[in-house]
């Protein structure tokens, strides 16, 4: 019979040992059975604790029956084995514990604000060239248990995506495969904080080693942050290498890739690099209209009230910066609240509720190639795509040589360039455009009202 401490650690050590051997999955074991530990014998029962709450169904479920069969196979006895949580420790006295350091309950009340948010998932993600490898990476991580590709370095300039995609991807763990798993997504400015509150003396600094012990999944948005605070990498570089060590996923996101990271010690850098780093470029224009269509769905407007080339107007304007896209559009629909349901979202709506964005620059001072091409869809009740594309109906086609010929007229504009922003026309197609609309303005009263018209609108 099983009586003392030492005894019991033994028992529960080659019990694990053999379980090992016997599952042929050192993942699966490292994760849901390397820290457990008997907590108590009684009578012919043993309570086993383990360390997260995952891991406790799991056990129960899979390895419960196995881990039954091989103690009793070790002591020549019977034995049943009931699991616990860590968590429920804290209901009663310990009477017998055989873990093999004692570890310090770390508070629950640290990163309250780092929480994620349950409205950035995978399904609102709009995926585009520009992200599409993220996006990917992001995903399989999500949805499968091995540790390939840990950590995840996702990298970009700002307001592209990278916070969306880091918590899409805690959401979907929650939703789809560890519903019971500690996440955890914290900023670096926040862990910086935290720690500098260690050193003002008022917490342990162990005591937030001894918290990161219980989180399954660590999200660590902006990693350039610790740059030059020498004392909080010390303890960032400590908490990942024991997550990693256990087979615990980490998410990192940056501004840049690993190896431009300046101020951070070459052994983080090298350790980033050793998952798989990938990056998300400025997206295309294309994109950002499904973006925009996105949100405006969202929001429960509807699209239709939206004149197609405020759409494109906005997509071109702001396509550097998702967020500043995304601020734009909100901007537009908070100042069309007082519209009614059958006004229209115009492009001179459009534009005055955007001309302060940008640092106070006036967008509607800034002529532009798409403002132009805009301007003239806008004009014929056209789309800017109907005009950049390849069709070649008689209003089309006149809208496209009339938006040459404003191009050529009002801004230093190659031809080549012109050519490339209608679909790759070279530039005697261009060329012969414009000639065209010269030649017919001589003569054509129309035509004359149309530029003319056109010409004030764009002034504005």
């Amino acid at each position: 019979m099983v009586t003392t401490i030492s005894e019991t650690t033994k028992l529960w050590d080659k019990t694990l040992a053999r379980v090992k051997d016997i599952i042929k999955d050192n993942n699966s074991f490292d994760y849901f059975l390397s820290n457990t530990y008997i907590y108590e014998i009684k009578d012919n029962t043993i309570i086993v604790v383990a360390d997260k709450q995952v891991a406790k169904p799991v056990i129960e479920s899979r390895y419960l029956k196995l881990l039954q069969d091989t103690v009793s196979d070790l002591v020549d006895d019977s034995f049943k084995i009931k699991i616990i949580l860590e968590e429920d420790l804290k209901k009663e006295p310990v009477k017998v514990s055989v873990k093999k350091e004692q570890e310090v309950s770390a508070p629950s009340n640290y990163f309250q604000a780092a929480t994620i948010k349950p409205e950035l998932t995978f399904n609102n993600f709009v995926v585009g060239e520009f992200n599409k490898d993220a996006h990917k990476a992001a995903l399989y991580v999500a949805r499968n248990g091995s540790t390939l590709f840990n950590p995840l370095f996702i990298y970009s300039h700002s307001g592209l995506g990278k916070t969306h995609l880091l918590q899409a991807i805690g959401n979907e763990i929650k939703a789809t495969r560890m519903p019971n798993a500690k996440i955890l997504y914290i900023t670096a400015n926040d862990f910086v904080e935290e720690y500098v509150r260690f050193v003002r003396g008022e917490k342990d600094s162990q005591t937030l080693k001894e918290y990161f012990k219980s989180v399954d999944i660590l999200l660590f948005d902006d990693v350039q942050f610790l740059s030059g605070k020498v004392n909080t990498e010390e303890m960032f570089f400590y908490i990942y290498q024991e997550m990693i060590n256990k087979g615990k996923r980490i998410i990192i996101t940056s501004d840049r890739q690993p190896n431009d990271l300046k101020g951070i010690e070459d052994r983080l850098i090298t350790r980033f690099t050793q998952g798989l780093t990938v990056k998300i470029n400025e997206p295309d224009k294309d994109t950002c209209v499904e973006i925009l269509k996105s949100k405006i769905k969202e929001s429960g407007m509807n699209i239709e009230k939206f004149d197609a080339n405020v759409i494109y107007f906005l997509a071109e304007t702001f396509s550097r910066d998702v967020r500043e896209l995304e601020g734009a559009l909100n901007s537009l629909m908070f100042s069309c609240l007082n519209l009614l349901d059958e006004e229209k979202i115009t492009m001179d709506v459009a534009i005055k509720a955007v001309s302060s964005i940008k640092g106070g620059k006036n967008i509607a001072s800034q002529l532009s190639e798409q403002k132009i091409i805009n301007t003239v869809a806008d004009y014929y009740n056209l789309t800017p795509s109907d005009i950049t594309g390849k069709v070649r109906t008689g209003q089309i086609s006149l809208a496209r040589h009339i938006s040459m010929y404003l191009i050529r007229k009002h801004l230093d504009v190659s031809l080549k360039k012109v050519g490339e922003m209608f679909g790759g026309k070279d530039h005697t197609t261009v060329m012969n455009g414009i000639s065209k609309v010269d030649k017919e303005l001589k003569t054509n009263k129309q035509l004359q009202e149309a530029i003319n018209a056109l010409e004030e609108k764009l002034k504005k």
